[in-house]
């Protein structure tokens, strides 16, 4: 019944770290990228601040024979149009990680990062976005039979890229299931897919700056596997069987994930129905905050936030 421990004496889920640092090389890619994008200027920033249509020949100038009703109409058809163009625009460069300056301030509120620190942030999405576009299409060249998505530049950060990120960036080594379970609820109400820049600089604001209740609210999120609002038995025990070193005497080595999956509940079930309610999990984190964690690593490493968030700091002070 004795849980995997690291050698460095790391939380649950880390036992895999000796198997991927055999296999490296993709999230070495990913680091330098992420290293190479945050020490970089903000040239791009800068130009997009710049105001558009101001100049001598802008295209909404007014017209001098506006009294006519047909011109006048079609000045409003277009200006209707200009209008959802840059809808459309806006919408796109959100996609590809460009901010203007509203935005920008929209989500310095709405996270626990600076104007800098968004920037850096969305300078490493388009190099992530990039790669996944890469990749796709790295893929439909070796196989001739799958054809690369059209569009994928803009669809965000897939699996793939964003699990290397976690490995190499944030020191996240575990189990599929829980790898899977950490992608899913990163981003509320879009479950599965590609991680949009919103959910981006969202999800790291809670993985990097969050409160302990910004936390508990996603590691609950992460065990509820199927994200009914409780965390079952079966899911206890889907999530703690990889955590366990099954000896090759063992006759039945899930009984000790069974037993872990009670022992569990005594701490964490509060009101004693069977299933850990999201309000069962508050209140037992509230009383020992190290249960956040109980079912497996799903939060980076000390470690790593701190050198992450000295390198976003280390931007900001360049500027």
């Amino acid at each position: 019944m004795s849980r995997k421990q690291p050698k460095d004496g790391g939380g649950a889920g880390r036992t895999l770290a000796a198997t991927f640092n055999n296999n490296t090389k993709g999230g070495a890619m990913i680091m330098k990228s992420v290293s190479i994008f945050l020490a970089s200027g903000r040239r791009a920033s800068a130009q997009s601040r710049d105001p558009a249509g101001n100049g001598p020949n802008s295209a909404h100038q007014p017209r001098a024979d506006s009294h006519s009703k047909d011109q006048s109409s079609t000045g409003t058809a277009r200006t209707a149009i200009s209008r959802d163009n840059r809808r459309i625009l806006a919408r796109m460069d959100e996609l590809n990680g460009k901010l203007n300056p509203k935005m920008l301030e929209m989500y310095k509120r709405r996270t626990h990062f600076s104007k800098v620190e968004v920037e850096a942030l969305c300078k490493i999405y388009r190099k992530l976005v990039a790669n996944a576009s890469m990749n796709s299409k790295a893929l439909a060249a070796s196989n001739p039979g799958v054809i690369a998505k059209a569009g994928s530049s803009m669809d965000g950060i897939d699996r793939s890229v964003f699990r290397e990120l976690l490995h190499s960036t944030f020191d996240i080594v575990t189990e599929e299931t829980l790898m899977e379970r950490i992608f899913c609820a990163w981003e509320k109400g879009y479950e599965g897919l590609p991680i949009r820049l919103e959910g981006w600089l969202m999800g790291l604001s809670t993985f990097l700056k969050g409160s302990q209740a910004e936390k508990t609210a996603f590691c609950f999120r992460v065990y509820d596997l199927n994200s009914d609002g409780f965390i079952t038995k079966d899911e206890m025990f889907a999530l703690l069987r990889n955590c366990l070193i099954k000896q090759p005497q063992d006759e039945d080595p899930d009984e000790g994930v069974k037993d872990l999956v009670e022992i569990a509940l005594r701490k964490l079930d509060m009101d004693k129905d069977g299933k850990i309610s999201f309000q069962d999990y508050q209140e037992a984190i509230a009383e020992e905050p190290l249960l956040l964690e109980a079912f497996g690593q799903c939060l980076p490493s000390d470690r790593a936030t701190m050198s992450f968030l000295s390198t976003l700091q280390a931007q900001e002070d360049s500027n």
